[in-house]
């Protein structure tokens, strides 16, 4: 049972993934935590590191719908823009 959890290819921070690479690792992370090999220290430690991807998605998928609902609104013709 390892002690530490692998981390020697995941970069110090998740600002640099793209959304495929941060889901790709969230779902290891969970595939190691729910295995039952962990220590308790690494679990933990691997939780941590899912919550940051969590939020890494999660920002990537705010700012997506943000450049769609934009994206929609310049679509629309004149006439039905909301001003208000």
């Amino acid at each position: 049972m390892p002690d530490t959890p692998d981390t020697s290819d995941a970069p110090e921070t998740v600002d640099d993934l793209t959304f495929e690479a941060a889901v790709a690792e969230l779902e290891s992370i969970v595939e190691h935590i729910e295995s039952g090999e962990l220590a308790i220290e690494a679990s933990m430690s691997r939780h941590r590191r899912g919550r940051a991807l969590l939020q890494r998605c999660r920002s990537i998928l705010d700012v997506a719908e943000q450049e769609l609902e934009q994206a929609a609104v310049e679509d629309l013709p004149d006439a039905d823009r909301d001003d208000g």
